[in-house]
This record gives C-alpha cells, structure tokens and sequence, in this order.
C-alpha cells in the first residue's frame, strides 16, 4: 500500500514545520540527505527520517558526534542518549511515523459492543492498562476520542478507545489503547478504524505513532490502514 503524492507532500510541509524548518526543507531534499538543524538552546535531542530524508535536531555537539552515525544507529533511542551521557540524556523513546490516507476496509467485531465518546470511560479504560501503555498513548489527553464499551452491564465497562488531537493543523495525531483484558479480539483495529474515518471526514490526514518495541500498535496501526513511513527517536536533555 502506497500513498498518495499528494499526501506525502502534506506530511513533509507538516513535518517541516514541526521541526522548525522551511516548509520545503523535506520535500526539496534529495532521498538520502541528512539536515542538521542547530538548536542551542533547546532540552532535547532528536532525530527524524521520513520518505528517505533525514533531520537531526539539537545543539552542535550533539551534530558533530551525529555525523558519523548511521540513520538505523540513530534511530534506536539507546545510541542516541549515548550521544549525549555526560549531559544527562534521558530517553524518551523511539517510534514508528506511519499515516493513511484511504478509508479503511469494513472492520466488524465479533462481539455486541458499543461505541462512546466519554472522556471519564477513556480514564477509567487508562486504570485498568499498564503504566507503560497508558503513558504511550496518553488516550485521555486526545481532543476527539472513542470508546468501545461493553454496555449489557449496569455500568459500562471500557475495552479500547482511540482518539486524535490535531497538530499543525493538518495531521490528526492518532492513538490507541486496549485494555488486557480485552486484547487479540480486533478491538483496537475496530476502533482505530473509526477514529481514521472521522479524521479523514474532517479533511485531516491520519498519524499513528507506534513505538518501535511495540508489536501490538504496529499491528493495530496497519490493520487499520497505515503505511509506517519513517521513525523518529528523542532524548532529553538534564535541565
């Protein structure tokens, strides 16, 4: 599955923004090249390849010990705080870039469940996941958000949700969440599903950040419709 040309021209203006640069600094870049942006006073390092093109973000020494490494030695979060051990490198992590930009095939679950748009379900569906999980996805922090539920009990029970915020005001920063109980029954693919229909109904293009290490958000993210098209991997900085 490919995208669009037009699509990915989007998500290099957005991208470009986002890093600081000018809004054709990734689309005017032969595959290939890497951009250093120097950012002295900044608190992080970080470093980005999407469609080929890569960009390094962060003060000039981190830069000049930068060059010598390869994009998939960059890309891993533990050779990036290495760059930056006597500065109190602390990682944040490493991720997937994928995006879509069709509508996804018919998702059904096998099961009777519904659908809420409840902010108090996505932080109670937060307390039954993994610390780890909930800070990955940080669910309840999305501006739009969907929640399947289990509603044949008095109370509803939340299972997955997924939600986006919308950044640069053109990509719809999409996450989801499954609680344990509730994993390798399609919810989470039925309900990122949702959550990129809605994204795309309202003109935005759907971005899923699956973290490296994560297999389970890498399937969820391409049954779903998404194509992983780069990586990016971030250290902060001992203030």
């Amino acid at each position: 599955m490919n995208l669009d040309p037009g699509t990915i021209a989007i998500i290099q203006l957005a991208w470009s923004r986002r890093l600081g640069l000018a809004d054709d600094a990734l689309s005017g870049a032969p595959e290939g090249r890497r951009i250093y942006s120097l950012q002295e006073r900044t608190g992080r390092v970080s470093f980005v390849k999407l469609f080929g093109r890569e960009v390094f973000c962060g003060p000039e020494w981190a830069a000049d010990r930068a060059r010598g490494k390869s994009a998939d030695e960059l890309s891993r979060h533990s050779a990036l705080a290495s760059l930056a051990v006597e500065y109190g490198g602390r990682t944040v992590g490493s991720e997937h870039l994928c995006f879509a930009d069709s509508f996804p095939g018919p998702v059904e679950p096998d099961e009777d469940v519904a659908v809420a748009e409840d902010h108090d379900l996505a932080v109670a569906l937060e307390r039954l996941c993994p610390p780890d999980d909930v800070a990955e996805a940080s669910l309840a922090g999305k501006e739009t958000l969907f929640i399947v539920v289990d509603d044949s009990l008095a109370e509803p029970v939340p299972l997955a949700g997924a939600g986006f915020s919308v950044r640069d005001g053109i990509l719809a920063d999409l996450s989801t969440l499954t609680a344990p109980t509730a994993r390798m029954r399609g919810l989470g693919r039925y309900v990122t599903s949702i959550a990129v229909e809605e994204a795309m109904a309202a003109g935005l293009i759907p971005q899923f950040r699956a973290p490296l290490d994560n297999i389970g958000a890498a399937r969820t993210a391409a049954g779903a419709g998404f194509v992983a098209v780069g990586v990016r991997s971030e250290v902060q900085l001992a203030g």
